[in-house]
């Protein structure tokens, strides 16, 4: 599973203008291209949804400022991911993310919820932040 969670304090709208609905729904293709090229292991066509200099977060933010960083970063993430929705959350759009297994990968965390909060400008990635991943409920614990 990915690791670090970041908050995004003061970003949250509990209900996004009709304007922000746009923005996270003109954003939705390049982050659901994203995850489906990175599910199918094409890290090649991954990294080319990323701008440059891109920021990525997964706790501590690093600037990735040359096509190999992309890649690293790209081939490092031990799972694929299948987008379940996104939203706007201030300057950003949060994806929410199903985990999948991924070839040539070993994903830890197969069917977990994964959220992420990105920047799009001129369709491209230019901000990538891990967040705190949503409570995915036990139904072992349901009351029946």
């Amino acid at each position: 599973m990915l690791a670090g969670t970041l908050a995004l304090a003061g970003c949250g709208q509990s209900d996004p203008q009709p304007a922000s609905r746009t923005d996270a729904e003109r954003a939705r293709p390049v982050i659901k291209a994203w995850s489906d090229a990175l599910r199918r292991s094409d890290v090649d066509r991954a990294i080319g949804y990323f701008a440059l200099p891109s920021l990525i977060a997964q706790g501590p933010a690093f600037k990735l400022t040359t096509r190999a960083q992309v890649r690293i970063f790209n081939a490092g993430l031990p799972c694929g991911a299948k987008l379940e929705g996104v939203e706007q959350a201030g300057r950003y759009v949060v994806g929410t993310f199903r985990l999948t297994e991924r070839p040539g990968q070993t994903c830890d965390g197969p069917g977990n919820l994964a959220r992420v909060a990105f920047v799009i400008r001129g369709g491209k990635i230019s901000e990538w932040r891990q967040l705190t991943a949503p409570e995915t409920p036990d139904p072992s614990l349901s009351e029946t």
